[in-house]
């Protein structure tokens, strides 16, 4: 089925404030503020793209994250209405330096506003810093300015891998530390996030991404230094929250 261009969305919705007995609750809006609503499924289709594409601009989120295959569909779809963002060498990294150049300047070429990388977690297990280092320095020289994002995995690292690599990436000249792919052993968790705050130069930002599940798990890890959440589920907790209260509340 076609679906209408993203310039015909309605404006941003206006969302109700969650109620939680007890606990303060951030405004959700700044919660979706810093969302890179996300679909990496190795079977999503084009349809599904461009949905996630009018959710992310109904609901103001900060980017979309999808393959590679699809930035240039969505840059036509959304044009200027939510930034593309896409993954290089992913999942798993492990693809050489210079694939992972011409895949961040493929992705800029078409489109991508911004880039999430996989370090090689191979050459960080055989101690090869330099060689780390080179792959993430090549992809920031391919990315053209564009945001760079650094996923190191944090699932499959000791703490002095990921306290070496904060330092990297530092080095490195990107935007972004990313704790996980959402597709190995585990996603995020506060004491990563926590860590990567803490031995991350100041100009790196954190982005925390796989198993933010709830809306409580978003604060907890932006009130632990995150400043971009990799998730497609804090917009459906949204949507569902628009659905029970209605028509939306205009004074949100």
């Amino acid at each position: 089925m076609n679906m209408p261009p993203v310039c015909g969305i309605i404006p941003t919705v206006k969302l109700p404030r969650p109620k939680t007995k007890g606990i303060c609750i951030m405004d959700i809006k700044e919660i979706l503020r810093i969302c890179d609503h996300t679909l990496l499924r190795t079977d999503c289709s084009s349809d599904e793209i461009k949905a996630l594409c009018d959710q992310a601009v109904k609901y103001g989120c900060a980017s979309v994250c999808i393959p590679p295959c699809h930035v240039a569909g969505a840059k036509r779809y959304a044009g200027d209405k939510m930034k593309i963002c896409t993954v290089i060498g992913f999942p798993n990294g492990y693809m050489t330096t210079a694939a992972k150049a011409f895949e961040a300047a493929d992705a800029v070429k078409n489109g991508a506003d911004e880039i999430d990388m996989v370090i090689n977690l191979s050459m960080v297990k055989d101690g090869c810093w330099d060689k780390v280092a080179e792959d993430i320095v090549a992809v920031r020289k391919a990315c053209e300015g564009k945001i760079l994002k650094v996923i190191i995995e944090c699932c499959l690292l000791t703490e002095a891998e990921k306290i070496r690599l904060c330092g990297i990436v530092g080095a490195s000249g990107a935007d972004f530390i990313k704790t996980s792919t959402g597709f190995s052993k585990g996603g995020a968790t506060r004491e990563d996030v926590e860590l990567l705050r803490r031995y991350s130069p100041e100009h790196v930002k954190v982005k925390a991404a796989g198993g933010i599940a709830s809306l409580a798990d978003a604060e907890d890890f932006i009130a632990l230094g995150a400043e971009r959440l990799g998730t497609s589920r804090i917009v459906k907790l949204a949507m569902q929250l628009e659905s029970e209260s209605g028509a939306p509340d205009e004074s949100y």
